[in-house]
């Protein structure tokens, strides 16, 4: 069974007003579905945290830069190092597959990085930057290059990189042998949509961009090419139920363990939207989109059961736990919620025992 084992979550919090020190580690009840707070670990306003695919190193975006923790055996975490990134405080941090390299997300002035990781985890130095250029479309917030999510293509040819602010998804050739970001094709999207994230299926046919203001997610074939790759759109599909605010921001996107299912979070709405997802042609079936018991979903962590949910709700300094009943097509609160100051991002990582 997958959900065997010690597991942990690591959330990351701001803490610049001192009521929270950074990541807060817990131990994770799988089937209760739900956390016990161990410590905190200190790192300048964690804004996103995320783990290596071996699940040995904890990485967190934070003022000085990447952070990078060795993740011990009982699930505490240790230092190994930080690194800076030559531009202003990142937004979204991935690995590639290998975990080679760190891509780096610069929301507010534009910038994608890309670090080498060392053989024990530690970041290591810049290998390339690009800055993105020009204007989007000018409304209040979206005018400017801001630069969401940096994901490397599952064949390692490619990075995509999301841009809510221009409304593009901008592809980079990228390789080991001269570790350089040369663009090499543009996916346009509609204005004012302000794509934000992007995930891959792990067989790597499949991606699903969702958009921050248009709250959708479109669905993408995904085949490897030499020059370019070759993307369709096959798909667009709401991340809100039929009755949903007016004001709503999609904030994160996840696969279930199993990537039978997507979830995704709306601000504003403050729901979660749970899908279906056909492995064998990508498409989504919403299943539900219901309240979660807390304002700002800022990011959602599923359980390794895939039956279990926590929302990190950023405005009212709490996380939230469901069970999620597929065949009823519910979300049902399956613990208390619980308090964390300003949380951002959540991770669930598998520890020895």
């Amino acid at each position: 069974m997958a959900s065997e084992g010690k597991y942990m979550a690591y959330v990351g919090s701001y803490s610049y007003n001192g009521k929270a020190k950074g990541i807060t580690v817990y131990d994770v009840d799988v089937e209760k579905g739900t956390f016990k707070e161990r410590c905190e670990v200190e790192v300048d306003n964690s804004s996103y945290v995320t783990a290596s695919n071996d699940n040995r190193t904890l990485y967190s975006v934070a003022d000085e830069g990447v952070v990078a923790f060795r993740i011990l055996e009982n699930g505490s975490l240790s230092r190994l190092n930080s690194a800076k990134t030559k531009g202003m405080r990142a937004c979204h941090l991935s690995m590639d597959k290998e975990d080679r390299y760190v891509f780096v997300s610069g929301f507010h002035d534009g910038k994608a990085t890309v670090l080498r990781l060392r053989k024990d985890g530690g970041v290591g130095e810049i290998v390339d930057g690009v800055f993105h250029k020009g204007l989007g479309s000018v409304a209040e917030r979206n005018f400017r290059p801001h630069v969401t999510c940096c994901r490397r293509t599952p064949d390692n040819k490619f990075v995509m990189i999301v841009d809510s602010g221009l409304d593009q998804v901008k592809i980079y050739r990228f390789s080991e042998k001269d570790e350089h970001l040369v663009q090499v094709d543009t996916i346009p999207c509609e204005m004012e949509s302000a794509p934000r994230n992007l995930r891959f299926s792990s067989d790597g046919k499949f991606f699903y961009l969702m958009y921050e203001q248009k709250n959708v997610i479109d669905v993408f074939t995904y085949e490897t090419g030499d020059r370019v790759p070759n993307v369709e759109k096959i798909q667009t599909i709401s991340t809100m139920g039929e009755k949903h605010s007016s004001l709503a921001a999609a904030c994160s996107l996840r696969f279930s363990p199993d990537e039978k299912h997507m979830f995704c979070s709306n601000a504003g709405d403050e729901s979660v939207a749970v899908y279906s997802r056909d492995e064998k042609t990508g498409l989504l079936t919403m299943l539900c989109c219901l309240p979660i018991s807390g304002e700002y979903p800022k990011d959602i962590s599923v359980f390794p059961d895939d039956r279990h949910l926590a929302v990190i709700n950023h405005e009212s300094n709490s996380i939230t736990f469901f069970k999620i009943d597929y065949e009823k097509k519910l979300l049902i609160m399956s613990s208390n919620a619980i308090k964390c100051n300003e949380p951002n991002s959540c991770i669930i990582v598998k520890v020895d025992d």
